[in-house]
C-alpha cells in the first residue's frame, strides 16, 4: 500500500486537542468535564462584530483582495497606531487567523532545514508550522524558577549558526503568560541586529496585560523595520477564534512582497470574517477593560488555589490567560488521560492539557500542565478542587 510522507509522519500532535477523543468518551458516560485545556474564551463577542455579519446586504459572496480588504488594513493601521506600532495598509497582510500567518511567515523567510530560535515553553503549534515549512526548531530553555523569563542572551548566541534565520517569541505567551518587558524585547533586538536575523512577535494576547505592565511590541523599535515582523489575531482580542482572520505585519516590503505569493496561492482570506473583524475595530475600551479586570480576578483566584495544593508549583502569568503549574507526578501525559478515564469527584473530571507538548528538548515539561483560565471563577475554583483531589488520589 502507499505511504504517507515523512514530513506527515514528524507532523506533531496538538497537546491541547489529543486527549479529547478521552473527553468525548468521558461525556458519554456522563460525566461533566470542565476544559482547562483550551484558550476559548468565555467572553461574549462584540454585539458590533456580529451585527456586521446579521446586518449585511452582500448579494454575491466574492473573493476579497488577496492581502485583505483595502478597509479593513486602513482600519488595522489606525488601531496598530493607537498602540504607538506605525505601520500602512501595505505593510498588512490580512490572513486565515495567526496560524496562517505564521505558516506565510515560515514560507517566507527560510529555506529547507534552516533553523528558528525560540524560548521554551512556546506555542505547540510552532512545531507544526515549522515542520510543515521544513524548519528546524532550536529551543532555548527558560524555566519555571524565574517565571518563565527570557532566558541569558548568551544562551542565545550560543545557538546561532548559518542556518539561523530568526527568533520567535510569544507576547505575553501562551503557554506561560510571561509577558516580556521592553529591556528583554530591546536585548533581542540587538542580537538579531548584530547577526542580520529575523524577528517575529506572535503578539494576539496583547490586550491582557495586567498588575499595571504594559506590552511593549518589537515595531516600537524605531530601527528594527528590516527585521521585525508581528503575527496577529482577532481570536482572542475579541473573542472570536471560530472566525479565523489574523494578520502579518512587517515594514520589510521584500517579506511582505514575498508572502503575498503565499496568499496568493490561498486566493483570499474569508470574507464575511473580515467584516465582523472590521466592526470589531469599534469596539469600546470599557470593553477591554472589563475583560481584563474579568481575567485578572481569575488569575489571582486559580494561583492563590492551586497554592494551597501541597508540592504544586505555579507560575505567575502577566498576561495572556495560560498559566504552567508543576505537579508532583512524572508523567503529566498519563495524569491528563487518567482524570478523564478514570477520575470523577461529584460525577465532574477535568481535562488539562500535559506540557510536554509545548517543549521541543525531549524529556522537559513532563511534570507540568497548562491551564487556561477562562472560565467563571466559580468553576475556576471547583476545577482546581477536583485537580486537588485527583493529585492525591492518582499519587496513593
Amino acid at each position: 500500500m502507499p505511504h504517507v510522507s515523512q514530513k506527515g509522519l514528524a507532523m506533531p500532535s496538538s497537546p491541547i486537542r489529543k486527549l479529547v477523543p478521552y473527553a468525548e468518551a468521558a461525556k458519554k458516560k456522563g460525566a461533566q468535564v470542565i476544559h482547562l485545556n483550551i484558550g476559548q474564551p468565555d467572553i461574549k463577542t462584540p454585539k458590533i462584530a456580529l451585527d456586521a455579519v446579521k446586518n449585511n446586504t452582500i448579494e454575491v459572496l466574492e473573493y476579497s483582495r488577496t492581502e485583505g480588504s483595502e478597509t479593513y488594513r486602513e482600519k488595522l493601521a489606525a488601531y496598530y497606531a493607537k498602540n504607538d506600532i506605525h505601520v500602512g495598509a501595505s505593510d498588512i497582510i490580512v490572513t486565515t487567523g495567526g496560524s496562517e500567518a505564521l505558516a506565510f511567515v515560515m514560507g517566507s523567510i527560510a529555506d529547507n532545514q534552516d533553523e528558528v530560535i525560540i524560548p521554551e515553553p512556546f506555542y505547540a503549534n510552532y512545531n507544526g508550522f515549522a515542520t510543515a515549512s521544513n524548519v528546524k526548531v532550536v529551543p532555548v530553555v527558560s524555566d519555571i524558577d524565574s517565571n518563565f523569563a527570557l532566558p541569558a542572551i548568551a544562551e542565545f548566541e550560543k545557538l546561532i549558526t548559518p542556518k539561523t534565520k530568526a527568533i520567535l517569541i510569544c507576547n505575553p505567551g501562551n503557554p506561560t503568560g510571561y509577558l516580556y518587558s521592553k529591556e528583554e524585547i530591546q536585548q533581542l533586538a540587538a542580537i538579531v541586529k548584530k547577526h542580520d536575523l529575523f524577528f517575529i512577535a506572535d503578539e494576539v494576547y496583547r490586550e491582557f496585560t495586567y498588575d499595571g505592565r504594559e506590552h511593549y511590541s518589537i515595531l516600537q523599535e524605531t530601527d528594527l523595520e528590516a527585521h521585525a515582523i508581528i503575527v496577529d489575531s482577532v481570536s482572542k482580542r475579541y473573542s472570536m477564534c471560530g472566525a479565523r482572520v489574523g494578520c502579518m505585519v512587517s515594514k520589510n516590503q521584500e517579506v511582505i512582497q514575498t508572502a503575498m505569493k503565499f496568499a496568493q496561492a490561498r486566493l483570499s482570506p474569508p470574507t464575511y470574517a473580515q467584516l465582523a473583524s472590521e466592526a470589531a475595530l469599534e469596539t469600546p475600551q470599557s470593553y477591554f477593560d472589563d475583560v481584563k479586570e474579568e481575567y485578572l480576578a481569575r488569575r489571582d483566584l486559580l494561583i492563590s488555589e492551586l497554592k494551597k495544593i501541597k508540592d504544586v508549583k505555579v507560575a505567575r502569568p502577566q498576561g495572556a490567560f495560560y498559566c504552567i503549574a508543576e505537579l508532583p507526578i512524572s508523567d503529566a501525559d498519563d495524569f491528563a488521560q487518567w482524570l478523564l478515564e478514570d477520575f470523577r469527584l461529584d460525577n465532574e473530571t477535568v481535562m488539562v492539557a500535559p506540557a510536554a507538548g509545548f517543549y521541543a528538548t525531549p524529556g522537559l515539561g513532563k511534570n507540568q500542565i497548562r491551564i487556561a483560565y477562562v472560565l467563571d471563577q466559580d468553576r475556576l475554583k471547583r476545577a482546581v478542587n477536583i485537580l486537588k483531589e485527583a493529585l492525591k488520589s492518582y499519587i496513593g
